[in-house]
């Protein structure tokens, strides 16, 4: 009887260890509001993914396959041409919380995550939590320095009754979207999103 075995497990440690991305891996890294949707979304299409202490989610995926994504709160660490860029990992015995953990264990089964497949969860995961994307890049109402990763925060409506239509939406970048206050203007549509954002009510 032949068994299987994983063509990669993390090195014998007793902590995390910073690890290579792009050389047996390479991990897309998911902000928490979008990561679980995209958790969910996967079921069992999920490889091993690992969450750290602030709940941000890593999934391992083939070297090359998700070089060219552009999702809000999702980034792709792989190798670049002139810097190396690392992952935290874990030993394959944590898989428990507090602290950096295997939230899907490595196993035969679950190693790496088809990178199509998750592209498709995570982009059903930003446009549920955060809305349409907007076209081109928008000014952040906080810093006023401009995003490539917008977020609605506040959408007028013009007009009144069930006839109103979306007025003028303002946006904020990824790390001043909880910042906005839900008192300077009653929400309106998209601005439902933030709301889940911030974990308030809507």
């Amino acid at each position: 009887m032949t068994t299987r075995a994983l063509p990669w497990t993390p090195p014998p440690a007793t902590d995390v260890q910073a690890l290579p991305a792009g050389k047996w891996w390479d991990a897309v890294r998911a902000a928490p509001t979008v990561g679980e949707r995209a958790l969910k979304l996967l079921g069992d299409e999920n490889g091993a993914v690992i969450q750290d202490k602030y709940g941000t989610l890593y999934w391992l995926v083939e070297v090359g396959s998700a070089t060219s994504w552009h999702l809000r709160q999702v980034r792709v660490l792989t190798e670049l041409a002139d810097e190396c860029t690392y992952l935290g990992v874990p030993p394959s015995s944590w898989t428990t919380p507090p602290g950096t953990h295997w939230r899907l264990p490595l196993s035969v089964d679950h190693y790496l995550t088809d990178a199509w497949k998750l592209w498709g969860a995570l982009a059903e995961a930003d446009r549920i939590e955060f809305g349409r994307a907007p076209e081109g890049r928008q000014l952040c109402h906080h810093c006023r320095l401009p995003t490539d990763e917008p977020i609605p925060v506040e959408v007028e409506n013009n007009g009144s009754g069930s006839r109103s239509a979306v007025g003028k939406a303002t946006y904020a970048c990824p790390a001043h979207a909880p910042l906005h206050s839900k008192h300077s203007r009653p929400r309106g549509l998209t601005s439902a999103a933030v709301a889940r954002h911030e974990g308030q009510p809507r």
